[in-house]
């Protein structure tokens, strides 16, 4: 028995330089990720039944007790038997893969183990896909955790070998050489089972590591390439902007050409295929068309994705990039590939961030030009104002969160997407339905809380209130902005706003934001009441212009208020608004 361990051992050790090398196959990545089609299903399944077949090759052959071949196995005599090591490549293949792509790689090892023939021949074929099959059910049992643990992959790793001795017990009972069998290999064959497959699964959290920091370089070459796309996103004219992306594009990806296009023609193409893929010519791909409806991304796996005239074109994938612009007319970038393994996870993250970060610089860009129309620009300032910090950062927790949660990262998305959309929309409103006010509040606040959510806690609280009532549009979110970014700036653990809209009585509604930060100085509360804005301090001109508004449309009453929660810490800034719907303001808008 000690004998045949030690060899076993040897020759896992092989079969794992063999899976090492498997690891560093580009569409391996896949199945890390889940992402399945038929195709690289059939593929996977496969491949892994040609590491299973391999796997048996490196086995033993025994007869009459002894190892009778310690070479590769190509022929197995009736009164042999052999120790097939090929429960190992299909569990892993069940685990990675699923049910579908085991019993696959099972059908195939167990094909190979038919032919090879010797005692115990049915069972050894019957084995392999049933542990397929069943190491894909435990793979979709532990589906939350993208690869199961070590300890978790050794617990399961047990089982196949003992599936194996019951069957040979249940078809062969007392049959001699099964007896022997099972008492010389069976220890062994658990042991180097279990072992190979923790082993190989830690091989994988090592790839898994090497995925995770190329996301992360990823990230960062997003934002560094959005960044440097918007001298080019500012040009007026369409064509122009389309060729400085795409030469930007090309320049910092790694793809074989960058195309970009309005929706009904190209506006300019860079790299392999650019003497036929010429300007002008129309968008038809229904894949193009799919992502201008929906506005999601899609990927061409196929040369008749892409669609491409010239039969000599090397290009064969692609990623479509719908690109939303504040008008909501819309424009598309495309990556392409000359195979269809080059686009990983990786390149799909990448491609997008950055087209949400294109997506929401155009829009910073519209909503400059509309600032610059804007006659009272003292008093509508703030509402049409973007931070571009808040935003950058913002799409950076949602590039992060498409790694670890991408529910949470479409959400976020969604409310980045409604905060600047409604600071857009109202740049031309000087008063708007308190209702609106409050979604956009919201929109803010689940941002910040994903951005801050070990440092920070927001509570947001409304009495029943007239839903018809106006208030000035961006009022209560600079407040808000104002506390985090100065009221606890210090503050790293168990920060705390209370925003508090009330009825104060019949005819007014309070409205009340909390911070336990550092607390206004007596200074900067005198200034404030002064009417004057501190030097070299830009934190009081958020709320100096909400104050103005709200005198402006609403009285000297509604103007805001600022105490002192305790004598070393604490704030509180409020106004009060008249509980009634207006018809008009001062502006006769």
């Amino acid at each position: 028995m000690k004998d045949i361990t030690i060899i076993l051992f040897e020759r896992i050790g092989l079969l794992l330089i063999i899976a090492f090398v498997l690891t560093r196959i580009p569409n391996f990545k896949m199945l890390i990720y889940r992402e399945y089609n038929f195709r690289m299903t059939i593929i996977h399944a496969c491949v892994f039944g040609i590491f299973g077949i391999a796997s048996t090759h490196f086995g033993i052959v025994l007869a009459d007790g002894e190892v009778v071949n310690q070479n590769l196995v190509w022929y197995v005599a009736d009164n042999e038997m052999i120790v097939s090591l090929s429960l190992v490549a299909i569990v892993i293949a069940g685990l990675l893969g699923g049910p579908i792509v085991g019993l696959g790689a099972g059908i195939v090892a167990g094909i190979d183990l038919f032919f090879l023939g010797g005692i115990g021949w049915f069972a050894n074929t019957l084995v392999n896909p049933l542990t397929g099959l069943l190491a894909g059910l435990a793979g979709r049992f532990f589906s939350k955790a993208r690869v199961i643990s070590p300890v978790q992959a050794l617990f399961i790793g047990v089982f196949p070998p003992i599936l194996q001795m019951q069957i040979l017990f249940v078809i062969y009972p007392q049959h001699d050489t099964v007896m022997e069998f099972v008492n010389i290999a069976g220890l062994p064959l658990v042991l180097t089972n279990s072992i190979a497959i923790a082993i190989f699964t830690a091989m994988i959290k090592i790839v898994l590591q090497e995925q995770e920091n190329e996301a992360a370089l990823a990230t960062k070459q997003a934002l560094t390439i959005a960044e440097e796309a918007l001298p080019f996103l500012k040009k007026d004219s369409p064509t122009e902007r389309a060729e400085g992306l795409a030469e930007l594009l090309y320049d910092r990806l790694k793809v074989a050409a960058i195309c970009v296009a309005n929706e009904e023609e190209i506006l300019a193409f860079k790299g392999i295929g650019a003497d036929h893929h010429h300007v002008g010519n129309k968008i038809r791909t229904r894949l193009s068309n799919e992502a201008l409806q929906s506005k999601e991304i899609k990927i061409a796996y196929s040369k008749d994705d892409i669609a491409c005239d010239d039969p000599k074109c090397r290009l064969e994938a692609g990623i479509i990039i719908p690109i939303v612009e504040a008008n909501d007319s819309m424009s598309l970038i495309k990556f392409y590939f000359k195979k269809v393994h080059h686009i990983s996870p990786v390149e799909i993250e990448l491609a997008q961030g950055i087209g949400q970060l294109i997506t929401n610089q155009l829009q910073v860009i519209s909503s400059e030009k509309l600032r610059k129309n804007i006659v009272d620009a003292e008093l509508r300032n703030l509402q049409a104002q973007i931070n571009p910090h808040f935003l950058f950062n913002t799409l950076h927790l949602i590039a992060t969160l498409f790694r670890v949660d991408p529910i949470r990262a479409r959400h976020i998305t969604i409310q980045l997407a409604n905060f600047m959309r409604f600071n857009l929309g109202i740049a031309s409103e000087s008063l708007i339905t308190l209702d609106r006010e409050c979604d956009h509040v919201k929109a803010y606040v689940e941002i910040i809380e994903a951005r801050f959510a070990n440092r920070l806690e927001i509570n947001f609280t409304r009495d029943h209130t007239n839903s018809n009532v106006l208030i000035p549009p961006s009022t209560i979110q600079p407040l808000v902005e104002n506390a985090i970014e100065h009221g606890l700036k210090q503050v790293t653990t168990n920060g705390r706003i209370d925003i508090t809209i009330k009825n104060r009585d019949e005819e007014r509604i309070q409205v009340t934001v909390e911070d336990n930060g550092v607390g206004f100085d007596e200074e900067a509360i005198a200034l404030f009441y002064a009417r004057k804005k501190r030097e070299n301090i830009d934190s009081g001109v958020g709320m100096y212009n909400v104050n103005q508004r709200l005198t402006s449309l609403l009285g000297e009453e509604a103007g805001l208020q600022i105490e002192k929660m305790s004598p070393n810490s604490g704030s509180r800034v409020y106004f009060t608004i008249p509980n009634k719907s207006l018809r008009g303001n001062k502006n006769g808008n």
